[in-house]
């Protein structure tokens, strides 16, 4: 809870000076409905007081780190190492701005060279900026790359149905007044749907409900037409899966939070972004690159930056200008401390340990799983009744965070629940919520 000095004579002077009457006023364009709530707490408080009054609030909220969580849907409780939090800790990284000083900022510049690095090899593309904020927003500057790509001459923009509903959503936000054909698409019509038009096609891979294929066929489809083809992906499942490079992705993004990013209330999270060299020029944010200095030492530098807003203003390639680099160092200290064999452990036991799951819910009477592609971490469910009477009951009964209520996004996937198994379930969880799936619905 931060320290706030102001006075009463402070805070009239203030608004005095920005010409306000109250501190009421200063907030009238926000909806009642949307400022903060009353706390209802004593009207004078010491600190200490204030604090515990506070926690006793905060313990009303039930975290992953006092239950069992199932529920996924873009977010992961993952193992973060310790070594992760203790390297981001640190003052030179903790409290560093943007590296536009190179002879100042090596440390800062080689950790994101090196992050880069790793995401080129988990993803098997040859180039990766140095992050965007979150998945969502990577994947809409995909397409406002595509574009660019075109030069603008191609304004159809084809989205996989099973793309993250929320990506999808974020993609019309963030490029609406371009004038953009943005269409969802079932993914056995997307190659039907391809023509000169399309600027790119935009699928994720494990796709949303968590099935996975080989998008070879695609790939090349799409590139037929001279299209751009984005792959969103989950980082976790390369460590066992295909990389998208090796298929014929142009752009692969994604949302990096489960490489060693707590799940941490819905953020800050990391976007990743990497893609074949020839695109290099049309890649949003910034690029960290290795040089020699006068003396022929290795050093680290930005380039490509006259992208950005700040330099070449309204002709910049995007509007991002800056990155989560405390989360994109994060990931690097996580890749680095797991290694190849690290990565694809985890990525083996989320995979074993969801089919484990999965299994046995299927035996329930009323469940059934939808096995009609292999699928990685995330498997559906059908239920026997509505998803949010029986995750009300989960959580009441055994503290269960269930999954995620597709009917939510896919009025065809009512009563269909979307679960999820990580290498931090163990074997005694999922009994537990297998058990109490047979008792709530009995």
């Amino acid at each position: 809870m931060p320290y706030i000095p102001h006075s009463d004579a402070d805070r009239e002077s203030m608004l005095e000076t920005i010409g306000v009457p109250s501190l009421e006023d200063l907030f009238e364009d926000i909806p009642e409905s949307a400022r903060f709530p009353d706390l209802d707490l004593p009207a004078a408080l010491s600190e200490i007081g204030a604090r515990w009054e506070l926690g006793s609030l905060a313990e009303a909220n039930l975290t992953t780190a006092e239950g069992s969580c199932f529920l996924g849907a873009g977010a992961y409780r993952h193992f973060v190492p310790a070594v992760v939090d203790a390297v981001i800790s640190r003052g030179e990284f903790f409290t560093a701005y943007t590296p536009y000083q190179p002879e100042v900022s090596q440390g800062t510049l080689q950790a994101i060279f090196e992050y880069q690095t790793m995401i080129c090899e988990l993803t098997g593309m040859d180039v990766s900026n140095a992050s965007h904020y979150d998945g969502a927003t990577s994947t809409a500057e995909a397409v406002i790359t595509a574009v660019n790509i075109h030069r603008m001459r191609r304004k159809k923009v084809l989205l996989s149905r099973f793309v993250h509903p929320e990506y999808r959503q974020v993609v019309r936000s963030y490029t609406q007044g371009m004038d953009l054909t943005i269409e969802d698409v079932e993914p056995a019509e997307l190659m039907d749907e391809l023509d000169k038009e399309t600027a790119c096609v935009i699928v994720q891979y494990p796709d949303f409900l968590g099935r996975f294929e080989d998008l070879s066929d695609m790939a090349e489809a799409v590139q037929d037409v001279g299209a751009i083809f984005v792959v969103v992906t989950d980082p976790v499942a390369l460590g066992l899966l295909k990389p998208p490079g090796a298929f014929g992705a142009d752009i692969v993004t994604g949302e990096g939070q489960g490489l060693g990013i707590g799940m941490s209330f819905g953020g800050p999270y990391l976007g990743f972004f990497a893609a074949k060299k020839k695109h290099v020029r049309k890649i949003a944010g910034r690029l960290v690159g290795q040089t020699e200095d006068a003396d022929g030492e290795r050093g680290f530098v930005l380039t490509l930056a006259t992208r950005e807003q700040h330099i070449r203003r309204e002709r910049a390639t995007s509007n991002i200008c800056t990155n989560q680099g405390l989360m994109a160092l994060a990931a690097a200290v996580h890749m680095s401390a797991l290694g190849k064999c690290g990565l694809r452990q985890v990525a083996e036991l989320c995979y074993h340990k969801a089919h484990y799951a999965a299994d046995e819910i299927d035996a329930l009477d009323g469940f059934s799983v939808l096995r009609d592609k292999p699928f990685f971490k995330e498997f559906v469910v059908r239920c026997p009744q509505p998803v949010a009477e029986i995750n009300d009951a989960l959580l009441r009964r055994r503290a269960i965070m269930g999954g995620y209520d597709l009917g939510q996004s896919y009025p065809d996937l009512e009563d269909h629940m979307l679960l999820c198994v990580t290498e931090m379930n163990p074997r005694q969880e999922i009994d537990l919520l297998v058990e109490t799936l047979e008792e709530v619905t009995s």
